[in-house]
């Protein structure tokens, strides 16, 4: 005897039946705008929260600051918003939702543009906006003056010999669903561009002291970020040098201390052996090569310290790169003295462009971004600085475990201060100079395939946009019937807005004021439903 067969249940759906309707959701248009915005909010994090490949000391930072909950954002992936699954799983969703809701959407548009308009309605008194009045012109001269007064419209006339009455029937406004197609197009447009740009693209970040060169080669990044798709191998071989960093702010007024002018003066050269060329980078001007754009995106203060230990020797010498904590460019600096015998040295302070003292026991503070009183203020430790054990370190931090702080004949922590030509002397020997300062500039090179895709997309968008809102698709309808014995022509005229708008009725009654018009019909007797 066979297993009784389980009965299906009226309500319940097959697996196919299923897959269908649950790609209907995925592909209607109320859930791709909503997954627009959960897009749009998915990307708020990475404008709050510092972002690896964009500016990975912030990242570095923020994890100092917050111990406790940088570690969690990191597993959520919140510093690599655009990178992360959630991200990608939104934006895959989104296209998968858009083009499956424009493809249907245009087979539909391309049959209507085929389609002939509307017959008309039985009863014009029915329509949102009529009227009708008696002429003497005959049934023709009404159907070519209404023809004028339609103009582009799609028009087709249709006459019925049986009840001696012809009807225009016309449509207009296709522009707006046109409109509309070309938006969502365009937004799809725009996420291939970004996707292209992120999948084949590089961006990477540098600190280039005035003087100082950079050659386009993956060990010469501070920070770099590629796509899954790019090869390193293809990187362009352009080199530059950083001749001068210009910086300016403003002065006096209210707006003391404001940036005027960001500008690096670089030299470059696109391929080996060409000849070098000048060019002057600011911001919103990058420098623009094969392969890569070389942007201005900040810069600083490295003032050139001398070191020399208890033999006499001098064991570094060299521009010392201080990142800038704030607006007034108080910056902090670490200076690692390998070298340096009998024991290594370490260094770890400030930098103040414009050092004022705020009273005898407060901390100077910088009082203005420009370098009018530079001064650098630095703590000494000796020992290990950890460079020989192979782990790779920050050139920004100082990693104390095996160093021990430098102090004073009172048991004070020994403190450093020196202005530009001042000369130090170190406690055990040895002495430390700030010979003069300079600038750095801090230079994003990035590379971005398909560009111009994004930008042509929202360009063309908005005026898909703009159609779709501007143009006002209507039907209108024109039904004449001749009079019998000499008696006047009937017209009667209706309108229907595929969008529904309040002033219909108002225009209707200027549409039959220009249409008797053409008639050359100045009294007519005219009645509007």
């Amino acid at each position: 005897m066979s297993a009784p067969t389980r009965e299906r249940q009226a309500s319940e759906l097959s697996s196919r039946e299923f897959l269908r309707w649950m790609w209907r959701q995925l592909t209607s248009m109320r859930t791709a705008l909503f997954l627009l915005l959960l897009l749009a909010v998915a990307a708020v994090p990475g404008s709050f929260i510092p972002q690896r490949g964009v500016d990975e000391r912030a990242v570095e930072l923020y994890f100092m600051d917050h111990p406790t909950m940088a570690p969690i954002l990191d597993a959520l992936g919140f510093f690599s918003v655009y990178s992360s699954p959630w991200f990608s799983a939104i934006y895959l969703l989104l296209m998968v939702s858009l083009v499956g809701c424009i493809v249907p959407r245009m087979a539909v548009y391309a049959k209507a543009l085929r389609a002939r308009p509307p017959r008309a309605p039985r009863n014009f008194s029915r329509m949102p906006a009529s009227g009708s009045f008696e002429t003497s012109a005959s049934v023709e001269e009404v159907m070519q003056a209404g023809r004028r007064v339609l103009g582009r419209a799609r028009i087709e006339i249709v006459d019925d010999a049986g009840s001696r009455t012809t009807e225009l029937r016309a449509e207009k406004g296709y522009l707006r669903e046109l409109g509309n197609l070309v938006f969502h197009v365009s937004i799809v447009a725009v996420l291939v561009g970004v996707a292209v740009g992120s999948l084949w693209g590089y961006r990477g970040a540098v600190i280039v002291t005035e003087g100082d060169g950079f050659s386009n080669t993956l060990s010469q990044y501070n920070e770099f970020t590629s796509g899954p798709l790019f090869d390193v191998e293809d990187l362009p071989p352009f080199s530059f040098r950083v001749d001068r960093m210009i910086a300016e702010f403003q002065s006096e007024g209210p707006q003391m201390g404001a940036p005027r002018l960001f500008q690096a003066d670089v030299t470059y050269t696109e391929r080996p052996g060409e000849e070098p060329q000048e060019y002057e980078i600011f911001v919103n001007h990058p420098l623009s090569l094969d392969g890569g754009s070389v942007f201005l995106v900040g810069q600083g203060y490295a003032p050139v310290i001398r070191v020399t230990d208890s033999t006499g020797a001098v064991v570094f010498d060299d521009a010392v790169v201080f990142l800038p904590n704030d607006g007034s460019y108080e910056s902090q600096g670490v200076i690692k003295v390998p070298d340096a015998q009998p024991e290594q040295l370490g260094f770890q302070g400030f930098f103040l462009p414009t050092a004022v003292s705020t009273g005898d026991d407060a901390p100077s503070a910088s009082a203005y971004p420009g370098a009018v009183n530079p001064l650098v203020g630095l703590r000494m430790w000796t020992g290990d600085l950890g460079l020989d054990e192979g782990v790779p370190q920050s050139v920004y931090v100082l990693e104390k475990d095996e160093m021990t702080p430098v102090n004073d004949e009172n048991g004070e922590p020994f403190n450093i201060s020196l202005s530009p030509g001042q000369v130090q002397d170190l406690p055990g020997g040895g002495s430390i100079e700030f010979v003069e300062l300079k600038r750095f500039a801090r230079l994003q090179i990035a590379q971005t395939p398909a560009m111009a895709l994004p930008l042509v997309g929202v360009s063309v968008g908005v005026l898909g946009l703009i159609a779709s809102l501007m143009v006002r698709p209507r039907r209108t309808w024109i039904r004449a019937r001749a009079g019998q014995d000499g008696s006047p022509t009937v017209v009667e005229v209706a309108a229907l807005d595929r969008v529904p708008r309040d002033e219909l009725p108002d225009e209707i009654d200027d549409f039959l004021t220009r249409l008797r018009m053409e008639l050359g019909d100045s009294t007519p007797e005219e009645s509007r439903a």
